[in-house]
């Protein structure tokens, strides 16, 4: 289906394409039996060493991968030298390397050392770590779950309330601080009535809770999720010799993000694809 949006044989929006997710043994998966062993190679490469992680790269690239994902802290951390080693191959092919960390501080400590472009997710970040990567550039592409968010992964109220706070604290601390921030939603379970989109959204519950300007959070959506993507010299902006990629909305998002979910016209590379 990439190849088919590429190429132009089918209409579909412009996707950054990152392959099989590179982690430690066993992806993000738990406690599976031995007779089922790698059924999670549908999405991850199990990758446990600097060469192994070299090569895992390569193959993402043969096949068109454009960026880089990676999972630390789950099944295994990687170490500065395997982040490193990732970050030196992907610039090969003038890609970046982004990686999931949720919890673990060493695991972020280890990313932060080694280079990569973006930890995703973040939810332990000290304000250190988080001073580090304003100072590298690191980006933080959080995920940023409201209440409702984590009520529908099956928490009670107690724990949602909880997770949802130290969402909205972590975002207050990487904004005071000046880390630069890429928006990002990792929805996976769909709200009661709600389509993907819609759910995907209420995530602004918390950045409004966190009382983030409007303004950079259209940023966060664009032009910085442009440089992050290493696509800043051709979208992310509305200006001469970018893409026309854009979407118009019912009222001024400058005040008050919400307006994002009232989109009435949609345009990729100069072409209208849908009219309310």
């Amino acid at each position: 289906m990439i190849k088919a949006i590429k190429n132009g044989w089918a209409p579909g929006p412009t996707i950054i394409y990152a392959g099989q997710i590179i982690a430690p043994f066993g992806g993000q998966s738990r406690g599976v039996n031995p007779e089922h062993e790698h059924f999670w190679k549908w999405e991850y490469l199990d990758a446990d060493t600097p060469d192994e992680i070299k090569k895992a790269i390569r193959r993402n690239v043969y096949f068109g991968a454009n960026v880089i994902k990676m999972v630390t802290g789950d099944n295994g951390i990687y170490n500065t030298e395997d982040i490193k080693a990732a970050v030196d191959e992907a610039n090969k092919f003038g890609i970046k390397v982004t990686v999931h960390v949720a919890f673990s501080e060493p695991a972020a400590a280890n990313v932060i050392n080694g280079g990569a472009a973006a930890i995703e997710h973040g939810f332990g970040l000290t304000d250190p770590q988080l001073q580090a990567m304003k100072d590298k550039n690191i980006f933080l592409v959080g995920t940023d779950f409201s209440f409702d968010n984590w009520f529908a992964y099956g928490m009670d109220s107690a724990t949602a309330k909880q997770l949802s706070d130290m969402v909205v604290d972590r975002l207050k601390r990487a904004y005071k601080i000046g880390t630069k921030m890429a928006f990002g939603t990792d929805i996976i379970i769909d709200l009661p009535n709600q389509n993907r989109i819609q759910t995907n959204l209420q995530v602004l519950k918390s950045w409004k809770a966190a009382n983030i300007p409007p303004s950079y959070i259209l940023q966060t959506m664009t032009i910085n999720a442009a440089e992050l993507l290493g696509i800043d010299n051709e979208r992310g902006v509305l200006e001469q010799g970018y893409a026309a990629d854009i979407i118009a909305v019912k009222s001024n998002p400058m005040t008050d993000i919400d307006a994002v979910k009232q989109v009435k016209f949609v345009m990729k590379d100069g072409k209208i694809i849908r009219r309310n």
